[in-house]
């Protein structure tokens, strides 16, 4: 039987969605390591990487500058660990969440970041006025580029559903900023970006779906994805949260904890082994490992 050319199409474009997780985003560092290590197959088929919140941070490394990686993570832990040692966290008066998250993406992306990213790379952003979602694709600057990811760090649960929109012309990393913004944290002001204001993607559009070709789906919360924890014993239950199907789980709520406030080093070091090891076994499953 001939298989129709729009099957094969399909089969041959492959993005990468990476979902928001707030401090979970741990989890991707180890899936894109895997994926760097031991995915290079895969990654020669990728047309398109997107993500949300953390997702949308480590999609932009894992496609400007795959070898920077390992500086991530320690970065993270840092970042993390100097979070903990706050008195209140990162909602502690003074403490300036996001320039240090922005001091630590100055380090990792290439001086061209958003000319690898552009049209490659798509964020999810909410808009602070009409609360529809963007998926920002076209940069014009690195520092479009990060206030973009910033705007949209952290997955915050909404029981509304706005309708997105996509194919504006827009510009890189206050894209980042925008993506990364965490709402819940009191004293922040929304990124501002193209003249209006942004916060986390991850309200709106947690795991955004591109509509051409096969979107593998990676997370930290167990549900229907590609690439995330399989929670055993578990009643089949799903909840949608911002267009992602999560199991309902006692281990997901506990995963929705560490979301919002950063677990122990020993706890995220777990979670980074735990991403690796279930990208690995997708690799195998796909026969895309190497």
């Amino acid at each position: 039987m001939e298989v129709p050319q729009a099957c094969i199409a399909r089969m041959k474009h492959i993005n990468l969605s990476f979902a928001a997780c707030g401090f979970l985003g741990i989890y991707h560092l180890g899936a894109a390591s895997a994926l760097y290590r031991h995915g290079r197959k895969l990654l020669k088929d990728v047309k398109a990487f997107a993500g949300a919140s953390a997702g949308s941070l480590v999609a932009t490394v894992l496609l400007t500058a795959p070898e920077r990686i390992e500086e991530c993570n320690e970065f993270t832990y840092k970042f993390a660990e100097e979070i903990r040692r706050q008195s209140f966290g990162a909602l502690t008066p003074g403490y300036d969440f996001m320039a240090r998250l922005r001091s630590g993406m100055d380090l990792i992306l290439p001086a061209n970041a958003h000319e690898l990213a552009h049209n490659r790379l798509h964020v999810s952003i909410t808009n602070t006025k009409t609360r529809q979602n963007y998926l920002v694709s076209k940069f014009s600057s690195r520092e479009d580029l990060i206030k973009v990811c910033l705007a949209s760090q952290l997955t915050i649960l909404s029981s509304h559903t706005f309708q997105e929109e996509r194919g504006s012309t827009w510009a890189a990393q206050p894209v980042l900023l925008a993506s990364s913004f965490l709402p819940i944290y009191a004293g922040l002001k929304p990124v501002e970006y193209n003249g209006q204001k942004w916060v986390d993607g991850g309200l709106t559009n947690g795991l955004p779906i591109l509509p051409v070709g096969r979107t593998v789906t990676i997370s930290p919360f167990s549900g229907r994805l590609d690439i995330s924890p399989q929670d055993k014993g578990q009643l089949n239950v799903y909840v949608n949260i911002a267009k992602q199907d999560m199991m309902l789980s006692v281990a997901n709520l506990v995963r929705l904890n560490q979301a919002l406030f950063p677990p122990s080093k020993r706890k995220m070091e777990s979670l980074y082994q735990h991403g690796f090891g279930d990208t690995i076994k997708f690799l195998l499953k796909e026969n895309w490992f190497e």
